[in-house]
């Protein structure tokens, strides 16, 4: 097992999913990966690898350099903040003929991934499409140790915001997703949207695809920002969940069955005001 070094500290490279933060760890992927820059593909790769980095839930792709269009690549100065890529000391600006992407791709120390060059996803994305095999991937690769099920329920889930029920069905489609709470999903019909106020809010998710529509609610002492959304258009494994509206688990109380769910703590969680 190598060590890549981050600042002083040792970080163990493996070649598994530890229950540890602190490692890099990778493990190769099978997927023909591909990646694009206004006319350029940029990486071509059919022997690409997951790496997870301390601090990160969610993987990052490195491709071997000769799969790489490395002549699109400048070295650079150590990155502003060395401890973002888990040790990485060399990073490389992508150049094109009408720009120029800071810092827009690196090498990890040691010998496990030596000759691997990952790209940016965070903050910006630094390359305009990503396709595995020949479906684009938004957000962040995929991680084959999550999974995302979307199930039809006769569960009878109702939802309320400071004590007014917004949403009463008994069709509900709940969604499985790996480290993340059980959302519901429901029909539009059983979902009182006129007490709410359509955003031009827009997210993407790998698993998922693009949600274009969101609502706030705004009818009583708190503005609540986007908390309830809809996939007008999913991804085909989750198709079940076609123009269904979803409300954050973190800030709306959900009683499912008679039994009132407890709010989780995630990412997705409100600053307590």
């Amino acid at each position: 097992m190598a060590t890549m070094h981050e600042g002083s500290e040792a970080v163990p490279v493996v070649r598994r999913r530890p229950d540890s933060i602190d490692c890099v760890v990778w493990e190769p992927s099978e997927r023909w990966v591909r990646a694009t820059k206004g006319q350029n593909t940029v990486v071509d790769s059919r022997r690409a690898v997951l790496v997870w980095e301390p601090g990160r839930p969610v993987p990052l792709y490195a491709f071997p350099a000769a799969e790489v269009r490395m002549d699109l690549l400048r070295r650079t100065e150590r990155h502003a903040n060395p401890r973002r890529h888990a040790g990485a000391t060399v990073f490389y600006d992508l150049v094109l003929a009408d720009q120029t992407v800071r810092a827009a791709a690196w090498t990890y120390p040691g010998e496990e991934l030596a000759g691997y060059i990952s790209f940016e996803w965070f903050g910006h994305e630094v390359l305009d499409h990503w396709y595995e095999e020949d479906e684009e991937i938004l957000v962040h690769p995929r991680d084959p140790h999550s999974r995302v099920d979307a199930l039809p329920s006769t569960r009878h889930v109702q939802v309320e915001i400071e004590g007014t029920v917004v949403a009463d069905t008994r069709t509900p489609v709940l969604l499985f997703e790996t480290h993340l709470p059980v959302r519901c999903y429901l029909p539009r019909e059983d979902v009182r949207l006129d007490l709410f106020t359509p955003t031009s809010t827009r997210t993407r998710c790998p698993y998922k695809g693009v949600a274009t529509e969101y609502w706030s609610w705004a009818n009583g002492a708190d503005v609540v920002p986007d908390v309830a959304w809809s996939y007008p258009d999913p991804l085909p494994s989750v198709r079940i969940i076609k123009d269904l509206v979803a409300f954050y688990n973190e800030s709306v109380d959900i009683v499912i069955d008679g039994e009132r769910q407890q709010r989780p703590v995630t990412f997705f969680s409100k600053p307590s005001r």
